[in-house]
């Protein structure tokens, strides 16, 4: 022991040691709260992330349902692009932010940038218009209002309500949510379970009627 520590009363000493003590507890203390509360808001944002049954179910009921909903958006677009297909989905959702636009002075550049990308004919995610629609939404982006995509728009979900949305429903990406693994096997459920895992395995997803 050094003589400084030697030169002091025994009662300093202990007092000094159960000072030592005591903020080596409350040190552990602190990162064990601290570690608690993160682990807690884990919990918090992986329990928000879950979607209930019922609300899957809706997803059935229309395209709007599905689309306007995160997670069935997510599974949706999952889908198109299995299907080499998403570029509608992406124009649908490119119309929903131009349309929230606030600034006007916003509004030429981002509907130039929807155009290049979507509706001209040199257009890398080209999507499926008529040459009507085409060559309206080409005027209408001369002099751009938020509705200047509107119904280019329609004429997409439309497409996608009768073509692609209905082969979802009937996908695993669609299934596999509203019927999870451990749900129950009843004679339907086991069946569609069957048929799923053919389809899966000869890599005819994309084709089902």
């Amino acid at each position: 022991m050094c003589k400084g520590l030697a030169a002091l009363p025994a009662t300093c000493l202990k007092s000094a040691k159960d000072m030592k003590y005591r903020l080596g507890f409350l040190l552990q203390k602190s990162d064990s709260c601290d570690y608690s509360s993160s682990q807690g808001k884990k919990e918090k944002v992986s329990s928000s992330q879950r979607v209930s049954q019922e609300e899957v179910r809706k997803w059935a009921d229309s395209l709007e349902n599905l689309i306007h909903h995160d997670r069935g958006l997510a599974a949706f677009r999952a889908f198109l692009k299995s299907e080499y297909s998403e570029e509608n989905i992406e124009f649908w959702v490119s119309c929903e932010d131009y349309k929230k636009t606030k600034s006007p002075a916003k509004l030429s550049p981002k509907a130039r940038k929807i155009y290049d990308e979507f509706i001209s004919v040199q257009a890398t995610k080209e999507v499926n218009l008529d040459s009507c629609t085409r060559e309206k939404t080409s005027h209408n982006i001369l002099e751009p209002t938020l509705s200047c995509f509107d119904e280019a728009q329609r004429k997409i979900f439309t497409l996608m309500e009768k073509d692609s949305y209905r082969r979802f429903l009937k996908s695993p990406y669609y299934l596999d949510l509203v019927s999870p693994p451990g749900a129950g096997c009843g004679p339907e459920n086991c069946k569609r379970s069957h048929t799923h895992t053919l389809d899966c395995n000869s890599n005819i997803i994309s084709q089902c009627a």
